[in-house]
C-alpha cells in the first residue's frame, strides 16, 4: 500500500459524464501516491471494449483531458481498472475486445480488495 492509502472509484454509467470523472479522479489519486482501484459495474462495462475510450476523445470536450491518455496513466502508474465479470454476459462484452490493461473480476473480489480505501466515488 501506498503511504496515501487506498482509492476507489466505481462508475455505472459508459458516457462522458460519468466516464470522464471517474479517470480523472483515479489519474489524480495515482498522482499523488494512492493506490487506485476502478471498478466499472454492467452499466459503465462498454467503456471498457477497445475503441469506445476513443469514441469519448473524439467528442473533444472542451477542458476535459484525452480520455485514453488517463486511461494509459492509470494502469501505467499502477493503478487497476476491473471489469465486474457480470458485465460481460450482460452487455455481451467479449474477454478479447476488452482494452488491454483491465482486469476481469467478481464483485465479491472487488470489494475484498477495497477493504481499507480510505476514499470512494461513484459516478
Amino acid at each position: 500500500m501506498s503511504e496515501n492509502g487506498k482509492m476507489v472509484v466505481v462508475c455505472n454509467h459508459a458516457d462522458a459524464p460519468h466516464v470522464m470523472p471517474t479517470l480523472i479522479m483515479g489519474a489524480s489519486g495515482v498522482g499523488i501516491g494512492e493506490d487506485v482501484i476502478l471498478f466499472f459495474c454492467p452499466g459503465g462495462a462498454p467503456i471498457l471494449v477497445n475503441g469506445e475510450l476513443e469514441k469519448i476523445r473524439d467528442m473533444k470536450l472542451k477542458g476535459l483531458p484525452d480520455p485514453v491518455q488517463l486511461f494509459d496513466d492509470i494502469v501505467s502508474e499502477g493503478g487497476r481498472v476491473i471489469l465486474c465479470e457480470l458485465a460481460l454476459e450482460n452487455k455481451d462484452i467479449k474477454v478479447e475486445d476488452v482494452r488491454e490493461g483491465v482486469e476481469i473480476m467478481s464483485a465479491p473480489s472487488f470489494l475484498l480488495d477495497a477493504v481499507g480505501a480510505g476514499l470512494s466515488l461513484v459516478f
